[in-house]
């Protein structure tokens, strides 16, 4: 289980969000970023307690959005202190040596209403890759809501190294999940 969890907190690192022509204030009471993955077979979802973004958006013009998102590795709470202390260490984040895991965006394009394709870099553990990933954008209240879901491979990051790399126990698959709620 915990072998999971730190897998689920690198595909937390994927958790990008879309942004905007004017930076917007997240509102963390109401946002969220979390891993699901799975271990032995069994689908486990544990959240990142600590994060940010830098998010940028006009419903007019969405290719003019701009999103940054620090995920601090250290905070991915799978509901027990001594493994959350397991999935900080060398093997898995390695969270004295990387502390965040961000993405940042490098197009956002509008793909239907209420809906954008964004595209970034997910940088996990000292590793950069390129990813892709469907995001709807909704107004709610005055705020815009960002939602959307992001597959990764936990051992493109290097997340689970020497025994940890074998598939058999915590699945390569890791979805990491967002909603940012933002607003002026």
């Amino acid at each position: 289980m915990q072998s999971i969890r730190i897998i689920l907190a690198t595909a937390l690192a994927g958790a990008a969000f879309a942004a905007t022509a004017a930076p917007l204030k997240t509102d963390v009471a109401h946002s969220s970023v979390s891993a699901t993955f799975n271990q032995m077979n069994v689908p486990v979802e544990s959240p990142f307690r600590k994060f940010t973004a830098a998010i940028d958006y006009d419903a007019a013009h969405p290719e003019k959005a701009t999103a940054r998102v620090d995920i601090d590795t250290a905070s991915f709470d799978i509901g027990s202190a001594e493994y959350n202390q397991e999935i900080a260490k060398k093997e898995w984040f390695n969270s004295a040596q990387f502390p965040k895991a961000t993405f940042v965006s490098t197009a956002i394009k509008p793909a239907g209403a209420g809906k954008v394709t964004v595209t970034g870099n997910l940088s996990i553990k000292g590793k950069t890759a390129p990813v892709t990933f469907p995001m709807t954008v909704r107004a709610d209240g005055g705020k815009q809501v960002f939602e959307g879901q992001l597959p990764i491979k936990r051992l493109t990051y290097n997340i689970g190294e020497g025994e940890w790399k074998d598939t058999s126990m915590v699945a390569d698959d890791v979805v990491i999940k967002f909603r940012v709620t933002a607003g002026q």
